[in-house]
């Protein structure tokens, strides 16, 4: 776990592939980060219109255009939750998602990354498979390869440098064991735990998954405390290591 005193000053990109997925998997990291002075970005690529609002689809008269504002408004008041001040929708059709990841939203992702220029990255887990949600694992490779190409000379963007390696992180997906999640990172967000839940609360339209995240908050809080030994920490989130840990010492 990242001692809070590092967090302060750092860059942080969230990339969700759906409105709600960034508050359900990464919630806690993203008000804690943001309570201690880190500057943190969220990019949501769609609003999950056709594939994750299933309960927005049963009111009467239900349309396209109208899920999509009752999902803007739910993941709207998350972010202010949360204490999210840079977020962006970019309105990507779902289900599937991968037809839509062009030639022209990598480019605009390489320069989204360079222009954010972060210290980390977290999105959806690369290193498993998200065995319901094949949308999680195209996003994941794509920011993936956008990382990549962000650092490299030969890519150029206009008016961008290349960026430096950065950390990658990926989220903890629904159905975790059957997906092959291992968890790589423990976070400790007891401080933050009453925020995470509220802006949980926000998203009627999956309201099954509140109950979920929550029993893997308290999970996770068990696996933290066991490990570290500190019988401070309540609620916790994992996220997988896209790389190695590099340094001098064994941390």
């Amino acid at each position: 776990m990242e001692d809070t005193v590092m967090i302060e000053g750092k860059k942080v990109l969230v990339v969700s592939a759906h409105a709600a997925d960034y508050v359900w998997r990464a919630g806690g990291t993203i008000a804690k980060y943001i309570k201690h002075g880190a500057e943190v970005h969220v990019l949501v690529l769609s609003f999950g219109i056709r594939g994750e609002s299933a309960a927005q689809w049963k009111k009467e008269g239900a349309t396209y255009e109208s899920v999509k504002e009752n999902r803007l408004e739910e993941t709207t008041k998350a972010a202010e939750i949360l204490g999210i001040k840079n977020i962006e929708f970019w309105d990507l059709p779902d289900y599937p998602m991968s037809p839509y990841l062009t030639e022209e939203i990598r480019e605009r992702m390489i320069r989204k990354i360079r222009t954010v220029r972060p210290d980390i990255i977290i999105t959806h887990d690369r290193n498993g498979k998200d065995i319901l949600n094949p949308d999680h694992n195209a996003v994941a490779e794509f920011v993936f390869e956008c990382s990549i190409q962000s650092n490299s000379r030969g890519v150029i963007t206009e008016g961008l440098p290349t960026t430096k390696q950065m950390r990658l992180f990926g989220f903890e997906p629904h159905q975790t064991e059957l997906s092959g999640f291992v968890p790589g990172e423990l976070i400790d967000i007891t401080e933050v735990y009453d925020e995470k839940v509220r802006a949980m609360q926000c998203f009627q339209a999956q309201h099954h998954l509140i109950q979920y995240y929550t029993e893997r908050a308290n999970l996770r809080g068990n696996h933290l405390r066991r490990i570290s030994g500190n019988q401070t920490y309540k609620y916790g989130e994992s996220f997988s290591n896209f790389f190695p840990v590099a340094g001098e010492e064994l941390v």
